[in-house]
């Protein structure tokens, strides 16, 4: 396949980075939780339910991208995890997560706060990296997305299917 040297490359970069992202997202988010529990300072019920969801989306993206990673990393081309078809779901999968939650946190925000005017919403600068870092895995889940779906059109028109590994044996 053309794009091999490319993908073996690429995918524990990519990989790497969406769970060094997602740690960061994680981190925000968590603290975020916690003081909302602690203190029930949030704005609203819908600022503490958002916020809420994009730490399971952060815990969803840090566990399994650690998992395809490492799997890739090891038997990119004779396990079934590790195949187009698995990529494909998994990113749709998270790409729709990573929407949503990214969406509902910049729709919170206004799409973004002035921390130096700022009535109604506690901890603005939390608030809006969680909304810039979401948004960032947002982006490097549509980039691995966009090259798995090119890597898809690519093994479908040499008919090699979807099942088989995002890289060739050789």
């Amino acid at each position: 396949m053309v794009l091999d040297t490319h993908i073996r490359r690429g995918h524990p970069i990519l990989f790497s980075l969406l769970v060094f992202f997602g740690i960061i997202v994680l981190s925000l988010s968590a603290w975020l939780t916690a003081r909302f529990d602690r203190f029930h300072d949030y704005t609203d019920l819908s600022e503490r339910d958002r916020v809420r969801f994009t730490l399971f989306a952060s815990i969803w993206t840090v566990v399994t991208a650690a998992l395809f990673g490492a799997l890739f990393v090891f038997h990119s081309t004779s396990s079934a995890i590790t195949s187009i078809i698995s990529h494909m779901v998994w990113l749709v999968l998270t790409w729709i997560i990573w929407t949503a939650s990214a969406a509902a946190v910049t729709e919170m925000l206004g799409g973004g706060l002035n921390c130096n005017d700022v009535t109604g919403f506690n901890y603005c600068g939390q608030l809006n990296a969680l909304e810039a870092f979401a948004w960032i895995e947002w982006i490097l889940t549509t980039f691995a997305l966009l090259v798995v779906l090119i890597c898809a059109i690519i093994a479908g028109r040499r008919g090699e299917g979807y099942r088989g590994g995002l890289v060739s044996q050789y």
